[in-house]
């Protein structure tokens, strides 16, 4: 199953991600080498947001990437939440319809 989770970013996220962002990037690309995350980054035009793609049985890896990540901890994201996603096209999809 996928799960997409989406983060609402503060105002001052550019200004202040630096501070986190090589724990940020080695927490996510752990999770992509257990093969848990498979893409992510952040809304352009504005940078309001991110998305992140999982792939799991349950949403628990997505909620506990989002509790162990120092954007989530330092308040760069103000809001997070995780919804699962029916794919059914391409080579990844969970369960492929024709």
């Amino acid at each position: 199953m996928h799960y997409l989770m989406f983060y609402d970013l503060a105002a001052d996220y550019l200004e202040r991600r630096g501070d986190y962002r090589a724990a940020h990037l080695q927490l996510a690309w752990a999770a992509a080498e257990r093969g848990e995350l498979l893409l992510a980054g952040a809304l352009a035009d504005p940078v309001d947001g991110a998305v992140l793609l999982f792939s799991g049985e349950s949403p628990a890896v997505a909620e506990a990437f989002a509790k162990a990540d120092p954007y989530v901890r330092e308040g760069l994201v103000t809001r997070w939440r995780v919804r699962p996603w029916t794919t059914v096209v391409g080579e990844q999809a969970a369960t492929p319809v024709r």
